[in-house]
């Protein structure tokens, strides 16, 4: 790679035609012959495409809040077809994904307002997405309460994680929500994938759990099994990929995976065989959501940082449809993993792997 690319045998650029009533994967070959951001993205859909080929275990991260602006339904179909394997997100795209499946009301708005008339009028905005106060976000916080407050640990001790919490949400909005179809969490649930939240402090839901300690709720979410069962799913994977839309605490949480095998198994080599981020943010400011996918080798992130990565210097919103309809047109649906069932053995076969080592 090194010497191809600087070699003057790259493909020619031949200016490609536009025309009238293209497919998806038209475009997206359009954008491959020629240049910047939109042959990023030509590369990011197929390394997409790979990873779906190769039966890759992928992961979706969500930074940000995207559902409330309807990407939910993007999400349950790539889930749907089997294309996502496990995802982490923020806590805002679990909460206002929920919003969609019990029906309560997300308008678009503007976003050069005044916001202290909004905020008299009890709506609130995300940019130019507006959300009631009371007909949306406090019945939505009545539910997630209700439901926090029945989970119940699946692995016989006082800690579940938040991959747990989110099949317990899905599972409660599939039974009970009037639009279960409409939310990616249900999705998620009906295939059995897990949901890890690990800022779940940082969130409508986690402000949901503050009261229930001052009602003597005991048990909560513990992230540092996130982190186990999260470890885990990389080191069952033949291969193991992600998308990346954003950065932030998803971002850094499913690539930290392989760095946490070395410190639980000592194994050096565990980092992703695939990474496709989708982001805006620099990568000299030092931040985590701009740091390149190729500095992520030295930590031991990824398995190579000369191919199989690319990032895209662009806004989720426009190139996550697009790489979702390009997969969606090119691949065969494959059958789900099925991760969620297997994560807590998987846990206990690690645990016994390190007790082992360590003596």
């Amino acid at each position: 790679m090194v010497n191809s690319a600087h070699s003057f045998t790259g493909k020619k650029i031949d200016p490609p035609i536009i025309s009238k009533n293209m497919t998806i994967s038209q475009l997206v070959h359009f954008f491959g012959s020629t240049g910047y951001n939109a042959r990023r993205l030509f590369e990011a859909a197929n390394i997409m495409k790979e990873m779906i080929d190769n039966r890759c275990t992928t992961c979706l991260t969500l930074a940000g809040a995207l559902t409330p602006i309807g990407m939910g339904n993007t999400i349950k179909t790539l889930i749907d077809n089997g294309f996502v394997d496990w995802i982490v997100t923020t806590g805002a795209n679990v909460y206002h994904d929920l919003h969609f499946a019990y029906g309560l009301p997300v308008r678009q708005g503007h976003f050069q307002v005044d916001d202290d008339l909004l905020f008299a009028k009890q709506i609130v905005r995300i940019y130019d997405v507006y959300i009631k106060e009371i007909g949306t976000l406090q019945a939505q916080d009545i539910i997630v309460q209700r439901e926090i407050k029945n989970i119940k640990s699946n692995n016989n001790s006082e800690w579940y994680s938040t991959a747990d919490m989110s099949y317990q949400l899905g599972k409660a909005a599939y039974e009970n929500s009037k639009h279960p179809n409409k939310s990616f969490l249900v999705s998620a649930y009906k295939n059995d994938i897990p949901v890890f939240i690990p800022a779940i402090s940082d969130s409508s839901i986690g402000l949901n759990m503050l009261p229930l300690i001052f009602e003597d709720v005991k048990t909560f979410p513990n992230v540092m099994l996130d982190i186990a069962e999260s470890t885990a799913i990389l080191w069952k994977s033949k291969a193991s990929g992600g998308i990346e839309l954003g950065g932030g605490v998803p971002k850094n949480f499913f690539q930290q995976t392989g760095p946490a095998l070395y410190q639980i198994l000592k194994l050096k080599d565990g980092g992703h065989d695939y990474v496709i981020q989708i982001t805006d943010a620099r990568p000299d400011t030092g931040g985590l959501s701009g740091a390149t996918i190729q500095e992520g080798k030295s930590w031991g992130k990824i398995k190579t940082s000369h191919k199989n990565n690319v990032i895209v210097y662009g806004d989720s919103s426009i190139c996550f449809p697009i790489i979702s309809s390009y997969v969606l047109s090119e691949c065969k649906k494959r059958p789900g993993k099925r991760l969620y069932s297997k994560k807590n053995k998987w846990v206990e076969e690690m645990k016994r792997e390190y007790l082992k080592n360590k003596k």
